[in-house]
């Protein structure tokens, strides 16, 4: 028969049982552990949504892009300008700049319109010269604006870059001519213009003459020059 012996192990061998360590779990409590996952996921949706508001979209970021790209086109010119650079200056990615516009020239004459975001408009004064005089003076208010030296800058490149030179073209000074051949058209229906000179030439003579005032002279165009234009140049050339 086989017996249990009661023996206790010798004192030394007691020793060593009771000083061998016991490996202790620790378990936090279920709503201790589910508060912090809650207060780490607050952190992070309250980040996102941090991100989210701070990146601009639709009219705020297109106005720091208009803004940035006129402050370059004043500091750098046009033939320095670059989209990197307008990117840079208004806080924006390049992608942002390109998804909107194809070209550099197609974004700096937005953001030039932007900037004299008032159509220019054709007055009826009931006489030819006082609504050519009316038209020049309100195109000069735009040239004497904010932005006159970085229109007058953008106006200098055309010459050396067909491709801003067909935007500015069919943006602002095709636009320009149509007006001017309307005033004397009515000037035509009211006797004061001859029909011979109802034509596109004779509509462009106004407008080229202010341009080249405020390219050769900057701003501001004095009144003094535009009643010159059109006393000196155009009824002459128009009168019956």
């Amino acid at each position: 028969m086989i017996r249990v012996s009661d023996r206790r192990p010798p004192p030394d061998q007691r020793g060593a049982a009771e000083a061998r360590p016991v490996p202790i779990t620790v378990t936090e409590p279920e709503h201790v552990t589910a508060t912090a996952t809650a207060t780490d996921g607050g952190r992070s949706a309250h980040g996102a949504k941090d991100r989210k508001q701070s990146r601009r979209r639709g009219e705020a970021l297109h106005a720091a892009i208009f803004e940035a790209t006129i402050h370059e086109l004043s500091q750098v010119g046009y033939a320095e300008l670059t989209m990197e650079g307008v990117a840079a200056r208004a806080s924006a990615s390049k992608g942002s700049l390109y998804r909107r516009w194809s070209s550099r020239a197609e974004l700096v004459v937005d953001a030039v319109h932007n900037a004299n975001p008032s159509p220019l408009l054709l007055a009826d004064t009931g006489n030819v010269r006082d609504d050519i005089l009316s038209f020049l003076a309100g195109f000069a208010r735009v040239l004497n604006g904010p932005s006159g030296e970085a229109v007058r800058g953008l106006m200098a490149e055309t010459v050396r870059d067909s491709e801003l030179m067909a935007v500015v073209r069919g943006r602002f000074i095709e636009p320009a001519n149509v007006l001017l051949l309307e005033a004397l058209r009515r000037g035509m229906v009211r006797g004061e213009v001859r029909p011979a000179a109802l034509t596109p030439l004779v509509a462009r003579v106004a407008p080229s003459l202010l341009r080249e005032q405020f390219l050769l002279h900057g701003a501001p165009i004095p009144r003094s020059a535009l009643v010159e234009i059109v006393d000196e140049v155009v009824m002459p050339l128009v009168r019956v």
